[in-house]
């Protein structure tokens, strides 16, 4: 009876070249596939490797960025704050100036307004006083009007005008 698996030379010469066939087509798919695949394999870990990096120094200069923006919109309230505090005193200041200004010609056409009133005023007494003269030099010429003569008749009327008083004819 023969055995299954028989141990002779035809075997062994076949599981030597068939060992030797495995070793040149590993050592040629190693040189040919897989070294290119290890290739591969090193070369996308490295980029992996420097995208993870990239990321992380962009994700740092991001929250440095960040924390700099964040301490320029602090600074921008504080700034605008003081914008505002500024320009509140400079238009207190300008109110303060126009206020002054106003009060200033207020007081000039009041004084204008015053001399004026005066000025007329004065007037006024000297047209009463006019228009007293020539109706007592009326009134004087009918009841006497032809016995006195004018140097009587400008005395009679400086005399009733004294007896009258310029404070009368003033208020």
């Amino acid at each position: 009876m023969e055995r299954l698996f028989n141990l002779d030379m035809q075997l062994l010469s076949d599981s030597v070249l068939t060992l030797v066939a495995v070793f040149v087509l590993f050592l040629a798919l190693s040189h040919f596939l897989f070294n290119p695949a290890r290739k591969m394999m090193a070369a996308r870990r490295d980029k992996i490797k420097d995208d993870i990096d990239t990321a992380k120094s962009d994700k740092e200069e991001a929250a440095k960025l960040r924390s700099e923006y964040d301490e320029k919109l602090h600074n921008v309230d504080k700034e605008a704050e003081s914008i505002l505090s500024e320009a509140r005193k400079k238009a207190l200041a300008n109110e303060a100036k126009i206020v002054a200004e106003a009060k200033e010609e207020a007081a000039r056409i009041i004084a204008r307004a015053n001399t004026e009133a005066e000025l007329q005023k004065a007037k006024v007494a000297d047209d009463v006083k006019k228009e007293m003269i020539s109706i007592a030099a009326a009134m004087a010429g009918k009841v006497v009007s032809a016995s006195i003569d004018t140097t009587v008749q400008n005395s009679l009327v400086d005399e009733t005008l004294k007896e009258i008083g310029d404070s009368t004819w003033l208020s």
